[in-house]
């Protein structure tokens, strides 16, 4: 046995992240382009020093406060309202994703998806020992239903991870999706991921409405992006109390730290602010989306922050044009396709202009 005696499906393996590179526009990972006000970060600074007076003692390791607040914000997309009882949280919705294969994944039992779609996804089942299974999407990057519903009826999934907007191609679920979902995957999971669900379309519902409809369903939800809050790390879920039940018996002790906990009680204080510009940035995409269309190319719709875009032969070397001219972009997805965040109206001027450069640059070759 070679040194360090790690586990064989994971030797040689390097860790999931975008570049980190300190260049004048960053449009690579989704972020929300405008920070906290003076105001909200105030509210923040205050809230976690009264924790800090605290930090002596554990936090509350069922972070029922932030649960509650947490509830009374999902409640604004559902008719029916959601209970403290329904929400966990964690540290970001990549650990709720973790959790959630670690309550119902495990040896002998199969997690699944759609491909493209986001990937991370196989990490987590990878990572706690789940067998993982990938259907494909149309070649518009929708979901067709009756494959789905036919293919989760074949695997018999324990957990079905849908992402609603998709990443990274921006596609939404059709209101239909969710519950003929449900019911193919019998007392298996479906996880409708909605970490870009603020972004989504007027008129695109939200699966948090069909929670008291299917006992089996899961939505989870992210601060890191629509509520500006990416350095928080908080992402959270919505499901029926006996899935949160069974998560806390796999999470770690005291997992979401006293500061954390203040710090996501203040900005969900600050909601209608940290949200204020979702609607400009919704408006933003649409232009961006239009104008890369205008310029020949391909284009995913989108119901997120950020356009997939593409084809190209050699994606990397666009890539690099646009990185040579102080625009980051994420080389993510099918191959020949690039993926923008959604930013200020400056920094998307920033990438037009880099971009028709580059593809300038690319016809003369």
């Amino acid at each position: 046995m070679s040194f360090p005696p790690i586990r064989e499906e994971l030797r040689g393996l390097q860790p999931y992240g975008a570049p980190q590179l300190d260049v004048p526009v960053q449009l690579n990972t989704n972020e929300n382009p405008y920070g906290p006000s003076a105001a909200c970060a105030d509210d923040i600074a205050a809230s976690v020093r009264a924790a800090a007076l605290t930090l002596n003692r554990y936090p509350d390791r069922e972070h029922v406060e932030l649960r509650t607040a947490l509830a009374a914000y999902l409640s604004r997309d559902t008719p029916h309202g959601v209970t403290t009882e329904q929400v966990w949280a964690a540290n970001g919705s990549n650990e709720v994703m973790l959790q959630l294969l670690q309550a119902f994944g495990g040896p002998g039992r199969t997690a699944m998806s759609f491909a493209p779609t986001y990937s991370m996804y196989p990490e987590y089942a990878r990572d706690t020992s789940t067998a993982w299974v990938q259907g494909r999407r149309a070649d518009d990057f929708s979901l067709d239903l009756d494959a789905a519903r036919e293919a989760i009826e074949r695997e018999q999934p324990s957990v079905v991870l849908l992402p609603s907007p998709n990443n990274p191609t921006g596609t939404a679920l059709p209101p239909e999706a969710v519950g003929l979902l449900c019911k193919a995957a019998g007392d298996g999971l479906v996880v409708v991921d909605e970490a870009y669900g603020e972004f989504r379309r007027a008129g695109v519902p939200s699966a948090v409405e069909l929670l008291p409809t299917h006992r089996n369903l899961v939505v989870t939800r992210t601060m890191s992006k629509a509520f500006a809050a990416a350095g928080l790390r908080l992402g959270y879920l919505a499901a029926d109390p006996a899935i949160c039940d069974a998560i806390r018996v796999v999470r770690l002790p005291y997992h979401l730290s006293a500061v954390t906990q203040a710090t996501a009680l203040a900005a969900l204080r600050h909601a209608p602010e940290l949200l204020g510009k979702v609607d400009e940035l919704r408006v933003e995409r649409d232009a961006t989306v239009s104008w890369l269309r205008e310029q020949g190319l391909t284009v995913a719709d989108s119901d997120a922050n950020f356009a997939l875009f593409g084809t190209f032969e050699d994606r990397h070397a666009v890539w690099q044009g646009l990185l040579d001219r102080g625009v980051l972009i994420r080389e993510v997805g099918p191959d020949g396709w690039l993926r923008v965040s959604i930013g200020t109206p400056d920094e998307m001027m920033s990438f037009k202009q880099a971009m028709a450069e580059t593809l300038q640059m690319e016809v003369g070759r």
